[in-house]
């Protein structure tokens, strides 16, 4: 079965029998779908979009899987609070700042010091507060570090006065100054 026009052209020797072999095996994988169907450009803006839909899915599966670490590590800092914590029990009234406002929690003068030290560490924890050891409190820092309200082992001064130290060590103060 083959195309009459083929054939005309067989017989007047413009083309040869292996390229009408050739076009006839072309149009048999056509028909069939086998072969690669021509692009339009109709296809090409479909390829094209669902090039853009899959990028885009890949950042929003990025987005939520960062916020589900996100979650993830402030549910283990609360679980790290929960469990470390150090019952606050005392008559001394400690006060701290949190953010603009002034807070107060009750502690013995033991806990009192440590505070001072940095050995214990204020915490946040639901709506209250909650002192931490210090290891605790690293661990929690470390997974969301706005949780930790008050911790005067990170706060301490860092030795940038040394030139100021040199510079005053130069004049004597008299012993026996009276003011």
């Amino acid at each position: 079965m083959r195309n009459p026009l083929q054939d005309q052209l067989l017989k007047a020797g413009l083309v040869k029998k292996s390229q009408v072999a050739q076009v006839a095996r072309e149009q048999a994988k056509q028909r069939h779908g086998k072969g690669p169907a021509p692009t339009s450009e109709q296809q090409r803006e479909v390829e094209r979009l669902r090039i853009e839909r899959a990028e885009r899915d890949r950042v929003l599966a990025a987005e939520r899987n960062a916020q589900a670490r996100l979650h993830e590590q402030r549910a283990q800092a609360r679980q790290i609070i929960d469990t470390q914590r150090v019952r606050a029990t005392g008559e001394i009234e400690y006060r701290f700042v949190d953010g603009q406002a002034i807070r107060a929690l009750q502690v013995d003068a033991a806990q009192r010091t440590q505070l001072a030290t940095g050995a214990l560490v204020i915490a946040r924890s639901g709506e209250g507060y909650a002192l931490i050891p210090r290891a605790a409190a690293e661990k929690v820092a470390a997974r969301d570090a706005g949780m930790i309200v008050l911790d005067h082992a990170a706060s301490v001064p860092s030795s940038g006065n040394a030139d100021d130290d040199a510079y005053y060590a130069r004049f004597e103060v008299p012993d026996d100054l009276v003011w």
